[in-house]
């Protein structure tokens, strides 16, 4: 089976609806992280199928429980790397501004090619610590594989809008971290999520402040 058939088959499992148009995005962005990687080394993971299930289809997880909470119309993803889940959270929910921020020059240069040639006027790639960003606040706030979750609550506080919560993406139940979090962050969710073509423990811890 083809990536782009593979690709249609796991947005189908997910219960995703997604347009032509939208999974045409998707393969797009998976070529230049393929192309880009060569040089930039964005990711440990080489094998094209593999990409597709451990970072493309493993980031279209959220997409589902981010809509069910509603479209924030502001996301950051801390540590974003090569743009997951952050790109692919601005292919599937157009309506939602997305920053994916990164310490990392490169890599925020990487996601603003991306930004350029899928024509994603709602993403943006921006290099700097995100303890030092300067930007209006945030309705979500996502990461996945950025930190504990106490250091990534404790460092992006003060991004979060009124309302606001974070989601991050881990992967078996992270208990003694949650058990760590500070008495001023509510756990109010642990969402367990099934990955099509991954045969690993996923879940999103979702967050907000107290």
């Amino acid at each position: 089976m083809n990536l782009a058939d593979r690709l249609t088959q796991d947005v189908a499992t997910l219960g995703l609806e997604l347009s032509p148009h939208q999974q045409e995005q998707l393969l797009a962005y998976l070529a230049l992280l393929q192309k880009w990687n060569k040089v930039y080394n964005l990711t440990a993971v080489r094998d094209p199928a593999q990409m597709l299930s451990h970072h493309l289809v493993d980031s279209l997880a959220v997409i589902a429980p981010l809509r069910r909470q509603g479209a924030p119309a502001r996301l950051l993803d801390v540590g974003a790397g090569g743009g997951l889940p952050g790109v692919v959270i601005a292919i599937c929910c157009p309506g939602t501004d997305v920053s994916c921020v990164d310490a990392v020059a490169k890599k925020a240069t990487f996601i603003q090619q991306v930004a350029a040639e899928l024509k994603l006027p709602n993403l943006h790639g921006v290099h700097s610590r995100v303890e030092q960003l300067t930007t209006p606040p945030f309705n979500v706030i996502t990461s996945r594989a950025f930190a504990s979750l106490v250091d990534f609550t404790h460092l992006t506080r003060l991004h979060l809008a009124e309302g606001a919560v974070w989601m991050a993406m881990k992967g078996q139940h992270p208990a003694d971290e949650i058990a760590a979090l500070p008495p001023d962050v509510d756990v109010f969710h642990v969402e367990q999520l099934t990955v099509p073509g991954l045969d690993a423990q996923r879940c999103l811890v979702w967050m907000r402040p107290r």
